[in-house]
């Protein structure tokens, strides 16, 4: 059995989306049961060590057993949970519909931008009345690790499921398209899939691709500090295409089989990538205190009880009480 406690800081977490619950290529040494303000997040934190002994988290976005629907996950308490055991950056795996030709079924997307169709029923802030704060979300992702993994994972997925190697799975990326034009993922809110006549809007207004769980995720990483980039698996053509049936259960299980093992390689690669980077600081600190100036209510205005739960992420950062000289 595992440990429940582990006391090193642990700089960098997988979120593993559908098709990708664990890491094969890292053996465990704790498994951390987490409680929040927020609630506990979606399932137990594994932390497992590379070879060179950085901790690494990993957490199941719709739990274990896959029983958490896109809107139910617990967004804040998985975010949260990651931030207290000191997580700098956040690798968020997630299936997708592709919204344009050239991004086929099998292939791995990383966008760069995000165009929110969620419907406000999902808790997309740390933040309630009585503390009121605004982060910047004009580039939801971390643009240094999408240029990293552009950079060095293009080569790394492989083929098993008949293609030729001239029509090899992609990566694609702003960062390696010869067009530079942006990566933008629609997040809608499900669980149903699109109708046809949405799938043909999004492509209009510019979508690359289309999921369900990337809003609030990103937000809430960009609240906590953390930086996070997601890396996307595509799995069918969503409901766009005139001359395919839109897209069924059945399609998207199928390609998630075959996205499973790019995904376990394409970790593994990555976590060799970004490890010597992140303790050399390269990585991981861009948004360091970004929030600490981004209060808007006033130290007379602030609720005690919603300052104590921006504590559990922020410890330090604003005064527990009315006194200003500290703030």
């Amino acid at each position: 059995m595992l440990p429940h406690t582990f006391n090193e800081p642990v700089p960098l977490a997988i979120i593993g989306g559908t098709g990708l619950y664990k890491l094969d290529s890292l053996k465990p040494v704790a498994k951390l049961t987490i409680s929040t303000p927020w609630g506990h997040p979606s399932s137990p934190i594994t932390i497992s060590k590379t070879s060179n002994g950085m901790p690494i988290a990993f957490l199941a976005r719709h739990g274990p057993n896959h029983d958490y629907l896109p809107s139910d996950v617990p967004n804040q308490a998985n975010i949260a949970a990651l931030k207290s055991i000191g997580v700098k950056i956040i690798i968020a795996f997630s299936a997708v519909g592709s919204l344009q030709e050239h991004i086929r079924p099998r292939d791995f997307v990383l966008p760069n931008q995000i165009i929110d169709r969620t419907k406000g029923i999902r808790e997309s802030t740390f933040f309630e009345k009585g503390f009121v704060a605004h982060a910047g979300f004009g580039n939801p992702f971390d643009d240094k690790i999408n240029k990293i993994i552009s950079k060095n994972c293009q080569e790394v997925l492989i083929n098993d499921d008949g293609h030729n190697n001239n029509d090899k799975h992609i990566l694609h990326s702003k960062f390696i398209e010869n067009d530079g034009k942006d990566l933008t993922l629609i997040c809608m809110e499900g669980p149903a899939f699109s109708t046809s006549a949405e799938s043909k809007l999004y492509r209009m207004w510019g979508g690359s691709i289309i999921n369900m769980s990337c809003v609030p995720e990103s937000k809430l990483a960009r609240e906590a500090e953390i930086s996070y980039q997601m890396i996307c698996m595509s799995t069918d053509y969503d409901a766009w295409r005139e001359d395919t049936e839109p897209v069924t259960v059945e399609t998207v299980v199928g390609n998630l089989t075959a996205n499973s093992k790019n995904a376990h390689i394409l970790a593994e690669k990555l976590i060799e990538i970004l490890e010597p980077l992140i303790k050399s600081g390269e990585i991981g600190n861009d948004l360091t205190g970004s929030m600490k100036m981004s209060i808007s209510t006033g130290p007379s205005g602030r609720d005690p009880n919603v300052l104590k739960k921006m504590h559990y992420l922020f410890p330090g950062y604003w005064p527990l009480d009315n006194d200003t000289t500290r703030s």
